[in-house]
């Protein structure tokens, strides 16, 4: 038994040891040796918790299974394996049926209430650990917090509180960009993310081990921020660089590659479908589920099928639809997206059919789909079953750009009761919701313009009347009243125009020469220069004598010959002229063999019309005589390859020259 007792004396030393050099390897070694011997031994099963540790979650967690009599003592471990594990439920229910809520268990309660968005929650226990603990770990509870209510600004659009947390750390600084961006503050986050960045760079630079590389992968959560926000200010060339920027570093932090590859697919859209094929890829890796929230997943899943459309692979974005809906039944854009499919394979009426559906079941978010019904209406050319589609969505029947459309389109149809039906509606709504206000009279003043631009004054009377009414100095208003009372009852009509301002008071007095000369003016009238005598007094019964002006002689021509009939075609250029032939070089030498084939000298000459004497110029040349040329019978044709050539040395043909004997090599 001594052996014994000092061999479970040396096993324990063995395993403090390892266990304060961070030998955990070892530590288990040893633990499993004693407990070979002492199996119920409630210490040594506490302390073979060491396997997570070294990261080996599932054999920890396999450990304390069978030991359930151990009750409280190894909750913590048991559950901070199951949420290493992403067995959060398992992890929650853990957490919650353990009889003393200890401090490690509330910090792990956090996290698991963040992992699970139930962000309200979650505030609350980090809230209350901040409050009523003082320990070294101070800070990064802090920083929990401040990632809750980034959380909570994200993806719930909370308003953000005002919880003191102050901006001393970089992880402060990001988590407080994300809650303003969330906010829409796109500026304020900027300005806040490059401190962080500030920040950063300064804590990890006195680590003398931290290399550079370190630091910018440590920078790249930060620089991908950035980069958000530069898209969504449109600025998305400076974003994209930043996002390859990030996608060179290779970080091990799958969530951060995942989103950033799939902000460039929503950069590239339609265009540079393969480079976003490649990116796609950073999307679907291991473990990217449990890195990032339900939204930003559901984006992913959705850009994928947006793309899959882009790059027509049919039958690929039907099934990511498809999925998407049964996940998200009363969400539009998988329903969207599978009406684009159809509508690029050309089946518009499909589409419309789909959507209609949905519409029906899902009344709560059928706005959109109906804005887009109409769309595909309006490109099918069914104008009036858009504007019916576009009506009966109530929430937006009477703002002032459906107003305008449903107008337009009522015009294009020329349905003027429609429009005008639809100004009544819209004014009868702001008349008792918003009376007097600016919306409302505008649109009182566009209906009673539109009455009038199409003939409708009677109609009119009671908008301009309102009008007036409203502001009695307008006198345009009380124009348009008086010409259209002045159709259905003058009486009132000449007592309106008793308030038209006098023709006194409407004068202006204006200087039309200083007008004219002002600095501007474009179309200015000359002022006659004044002659001397010009406005001497005319004698009685004095008649005035208009001057007649004098005729120039036209110039002739230096060569003028007036004897000589002009040339009716001077007028017209020398090539166009009916007795041009061209430049002539040289003699004409006749060509033998050239031409088309069977073609001859002889036949050319003939079936010149100008060489025969039944065809005289039609206009002859000044100064020369008309005559007749004659032409070659052409009875007497001989053939081309039969004819002879002529004497000339111009046309003799050369003897051949014989070759020369040489070598080889000669030409």
């Amino acid at each position: 038994m001594a052996s014994g007792g000092v061999a479970v004396a040396s096993l324990w030393t063995e395993v403090n040891r390892c266990g304060q050099n961070g030998d955990y390897t070892r530590a288990l070694k040893a633990l499993t040796k004693f407990l070979h011997e002492n199996r119920d031994d409630v210490t040594a099963l506490h302390c073979k918790s060491c396997l997570v540790q070294n990261g080996s979650f599932k054999e920890a967690l396999m450990s304390h299974s069978p030991l359930k009599w151990l009750g409280s003592d190894v909750v913590f471990e048991k559950a901070y394996c199951e949420y290493r594990l992403n067995r959060v439920e398992s992890a929650l229910k853990t957490i919650e049926s353990a009889p003393d809520q200890t401090d490690k268990l509330k910090e792990l309660y956090g996290q698991v209430l963040y992992r699970l968005e139930r962000y309200d929650e979650c505030k609350t226990v980090y809230t209350d650990l901040i409050r009523n603990s003082q320990d070294e770990y101070e800070e990064e509870r802090k920083t929990n917090l401040a990632a809750v209510v980034a959380a909570m600004s994200q993806w719930e659009k909370a308003p953000m509180e005002d919880l003191g947390l102050s901006e001393s750390t970089y992880e402060l600084c990001y988590n407080t960009a994300c809650a303003l961006i969330g906010q829409g503050q796109l500026t304020e986050a900027l300005n806040t993310l490059r401190q962080a960045e500030e920040l950063c760079r300064v804590s990890l630079a006195e680590d003398s081990d931290v290399t550079e590389e370190d630091i910018e992968s440590e920078l790249a959560v930060i620089h991908s921020q950035m980069a958000y926000i530069m898209q969504l200010q449109g600025r998305t060339d400076e974003a994209l660089q930043l996002y390859n920027q990030v996608i060179k570093l290779k970080t091990s932090d799958v969530g951060l590659l995942a989103v950033t590859a799939n902000n460039i697919i929503t950069i590239n859209k339609d265009q540079n479908v393969f480079d976003s094929k490649k990116k796609v890829k950073l999307t679907n890796a291991e473990g990217v589920e449990y890195k990032l929230a339900k939204k930003q997943l559901q984006a992913i899943e959705f850009n994928k099928a947006l793309l899959a459309m882009y790059t027509n692979q049919a039958d690929q974005c039907r099934k990511l639809s498809s999925s998407l809906q049964s996940q998200n039944p009363g969400h539009p854009r998988p329903v969207l997206i599978q009406a684009a499919q159809l509508c690029m394979g050309r089946s518009s009426q499909q589409a419309v059919e789909l959507l209609q559906q949905f519409s029906e079941q899902n009344p709560e978010s059928a706005s959109g789909i109906k804005l887009t019904m109409a769309q595909l209406y309006l490109v099918q050319g069914h104008v009036t079953k858009a504007c019916d589609v576009l009506r009966s969505i109530e929430e937006v029947q009477t703002k002032a750009g459906m107003v305008s459309a449903l107008v337009t389109m009522y015009s294009h149809e020329e349905d003027i009761d429609g429009a005008i039906d639809v100004f009544k509606q819209a004014i009868e709504y702001y008349q008792a919701e918003q009376p007097g206000s600016a919306a409302h009279l505008a649109l009182v003043r566009e209906a009673a313009n539109f009455k009038l631009k199409h003939g409708r004054k009677k109609e009119a009377i009671s908008d301009l009347e309102q009008l007036w009414k409203q502001n009695t100095n307008d006198v345009h208003t009380l124009a348009q009243l008086i010409s259209a009372y002045s159709l259905v009852d003058t009486d009132k009509a000449k007592s309106l125009s008793k308030h038209l301002p006098s023709a006194d008071t409407m004068s202006f007095n204006v200087d039309v020469d200083e007008l004219e000369n002002s600095h501007g003016a474009t179309y200015v009238r000359k002022k006659a220069g004044k002659v001397v005598g010009e406005n001497l007094p005319k004698e009685p019964g004095q008649v005035e004598v208009k001057k007649k002006k004098k005729k120039k002689k036209g110039k002739l021509p230096k060569n003028y010959d007036p004897k000589a009939t002009p040339d009716p075609e001077r007028w017209l250029p020398m090539r166009e002229r009916s007795y041009y032939r061209g430049k002539k070089k040289g003699k004409k030498k006749e060509q033998i063999g050239k031409g088309t084939q069977g073609a001859t000298a002889g036949a050319s000459a003939e079936l010149d019309a100008s060489k025969t004497a039944s065809s005289p110029p039609t206009s002859p040349r000044p100064g020369s005589a008309t005559g007749s040329s004659t032409a070659p019978s052409g009875s007497g044709v001989v053939p081309p390859r039969q004819q002879k050539p002529s004497s000339s040395g111009a046309t003799r043909k050369k003897a051949p020259q014989k070759k020369k004997k040489g070598g080889k090599g000669g030409w």
